[in-house]
């Protein structure tokens, strides 16, 4: 089926060209807010706890620890002794200006490796793309957390990726592509193996000259501090066992992955070099055949991704080559070409828990996520030759006609088109997760001061007494102590989550139109709610003194330290106003009237929102006005839904395509909205 077009609306818009310069003025804005909040939380910290590792390299009466002392001493400087000698410069009484200058010269030094990734996407490239590319990169690294890890410790290891990118220029000639390359080697040994990958790509003098510049660099050291020299590269084996403790959660390297899952001695060493040559083979191999496909960033992020898999340690500020691999496209529909950059994104910004729930078993997946999609991206994802015919067009989307409302300028977002097919699931997986993560980190950071709490509460009582609605103490009661009282605790602390990751499952495999638009309204209903969380912090019945209201599920309160199960630490317990049980299981009834199959189950949907007003009352977590905000939340949300999104068009043949395994919807059920 060919693809809908949007037709034009009544209202005016602006033309393409003045939205991309006013979209590109934008992001460069934000790439400059970015960049200078990166430095200022450096510089505003105090002298002792940034740029921490410069200390380190620094000796007692203000010069680097050579040749009076070892750099190794303390076991905390972890480089090469040829990246100490061009430090040897730095001094303690030039602190101050050190803290400025090397923060400053740092966020140079990202600027640069953002404009080179931008300059080295594949050709040919989209002027859209070529205008956005270099704010999009720069803002990224700035927030990834290898970056940001680099500013804080003070470390030097955006240097040698940048050297390695500016020696895989495609003009550079072969003599300084090798100089460049092995200088990037003896700061950080892992990366000659960028010499073999110049050797397949057919670069061989390259390849050669960056082994000759290493080893001069590195013999350079030798000569200049023996004794340094022989505690790294003999002692320490490349500088393993240096800094950290190897089987920390920040070396993400195959060696630290052995040593958490508990192996240690002459078997992890063994298996260790086995899979550390397994993923070097097959790394390279894969890396080559992308360069000579003319994709030499993506080759070059691939071999990085590789050396942070083998090296004995692949500190977090050593990561900055996952983040690169983004540059790959997976996929050969158009909806799936976003999971890749999203995944990659989230896990170099984003910490562990935020990726994967902590929840024992799947926590090891989250805290070994960077290695996990470095080893990926190098070995496994099925990255899209040019050749390919779905390179520059993919299998196209369709699109959902829009349909006018009452007023002109409904919807607000006009440019933004609704797709009709379902959406990638890992994608969805993703953003639900960080969306969540998100979620429970505004709430439980909201304000949670007691007085003001309780204050609230007694605000919220007075109005119901004065509505002659408060009844909540006697309905606690008739719970408390009876037959119900064990379901409804079962109720409130299961059903809030299990019905609609039900629904939304659902939809998403017999409805994906509308569950398109029905998320988005969950979304921004979820969204309002946490503003009413801020603003209004609220004691629920259970945790206000002295009233007499009964915990059905955690007994006995202290009130300067409440209960509430095992969500104790992770929630915040005065964020009450509005109810989101309430909102969600309306939007659950609201779901099921409109989209169910079966009379019995519309019934249903309507009398779940009632039973669970029930619930939150009869075990004294809210009351009935928590419940009307949810309400308001909810009509809020589906109204901005609305506004921003408008309505489209969704005929029966659509809804009976491959894409749903069975028809919709039987005869006579309402037209649903989507966005």
């Amino acid at each position: 089926m060919a693809n809908v077009q949007r037709r034009e609306l009544a209202a005016p818009q602006l033309p393409p060209r003045s939205r991309g310069v006013l979209t590109l003025c934008a992001l460069w804005l934000l790439t400059g807010l970015l960049a200078a909040r990166q430095a200022a939380a450096v510089l505003r910290l105090p002298p002792g706890q940034r740029l921490t590792e410069l200390e380190t390299w620094i000796g007692p009466h203000g010069v680097l620890r050579v040749p009076g002392g070892s750099l190794y001493e303390k076991g905390a400087f972890a480089g090469t002794p040829f990246s100490g000698i061009i430090l040897k410069p730095l001094t303690r009484a030039a602190e101050q200006g050190l803290g400025v200058f090397w923060t400053f010269g740092t966020l140079l030094l990202v600027v640069s490796l953002g404009l080179l990734a931008a300059r080295g996407l594949p050709r040919p490239v989209s002027r859209r793309t070529a205008l956005f590319a270099a704010p999009v990169a720069i803002s990224l690294l700035v927030l990834s957390l290898p970056v940001r890890n680099t500013f804080t410790l003070g470390q030097t290891s955006i240097l040698p990726v940048l050297l390695v990118m500016l020696g895989f220029l495609p003009r550079v000639s072969a003599r300084r592509s090798g100089v460049l390359v092995g200088v990037a080697a003896a700061l950080q040994p892992t990366v000659l193996l960028f010499a073999p990958l110049l050797w397949l790509t057919g670069r061989r003098r390259a390849a050669a000259t960056a082994a000759g510049t290493f080893a001069g660099c590195s013999a350079f050291a030798w000569a200049v501090l023996p004794h340094d020299s022989t505690t790294y590269w003999v002692h320490h084996i490349a500088g393993a066992g240096l800094g950290e403790p190897a089987d920390s959660l920040h070396n993400q390297s195959l060696h630290g992955l052995l040593l958490r899952l508990g192996l240690h001695g002459a078997p992890e060493v063994a298996l260790y070099g086995v899979l550390a040559a397994v993923v070097a083979v097959l790394g390279l191999r894969r890396a080559a055949r992308y360069a000579k496909d003319g994709q030499l960033l993506l080759a070059v992020a691939m071999t990085g991704c590789v050396t942070v898999a083998i090296a004995p340690n692949a500190w977090l500020h050593q990561q900055v080559w996952i983040l690169l691999a983004v540059v790959g496209r997976v996929g050969r529909r158009q909806a799936d070409r976003m999971v890749w950059p999203v995944l990659v994104v989230m896990v170099t910004t984003l910490s562990s828990a935020a990726v994967v729930p902590t929840t024992k078993g799947i926590h090891l997946i989250g805290q070994n996520a960077p290695l996990l999609v470095a080893l990926a991206a190098a070995c496994a994802v099925p990255f899209l030759s040019r050749s390919s015919p779905q390179w520059r067009r993919p299998v196209p989307t369709e699109y959902a006609e829009p349909e006018p409302g009452p007023h002109r300028w409904i919807p607000l977002l006009a440019f933004l088109r609704r797709p009709l097919s379902r959406p990638n699931l890992l994608l969805e997986l993703l953003l639900i997760r960080a969306g969540y993560f998100c979620y429970s980190y505004i709430r439980g950071s909201a304000p949670d001061t007691r007085s003001v709490a309780e204050e609230h509460g007694h605000q919220i009582l007075g109005l119901e007494t004065a509505l002659h609605m408060d009844l909540e103490r006697w309905f606690n009661h008739l719970v408390a102590d009876s037959w119900i009282e064990g379901g409804m605790n079962y109720y409130y602390t299961t059903f809030h989550f299990l019905v609609p990751l039900s629904l939304l499952g659902w939809m998403y495999v017999r409805r994906p139109v509308a569950y398109r638009w029905a998320r988005t309204a969950l979304a921004i209903t979820t969204l309002l709610a946490l503003v009413g969380f801020w603003l209004y912090p609220l004691a629920p019945p259970r945790l206000m003194p002295h009233l007499g209201y009964i915990d059905t599920a955690n007994g006995p309160q202290n009130l300067a330290k409440p209960e509430f199960g095992p969500l104790t630490e992770l929630s915040n317990q005065y964020a009450a106003m509005p109810s989101l049980h309430i909102g969600w299981s309306l939007w659950c009834g609201l779901i099921m009237l409109l989209l169910a199959p079966r009379l019995w189950l519309k019934l249903l949907g309507l009398l779940y929102p009632v039973l669970t007003t029930a619930v939150i009352v009869g075990t004294a977590n809210h009351y009935l006005l928590d419940a009307v905000g949810g309400a308001v939340v909810l009509a809020c949300g589906f109204g901005l839904q609305y506004v921003l999104m408008g309505r489209t068009k969704e005929s029966k043949e659509r809804e009976t395509t491959a894409d749903s395994p069975e028809p919709s919807t039987a005869r006579g059920t309402p037209r649903v909205p989507t966005g």
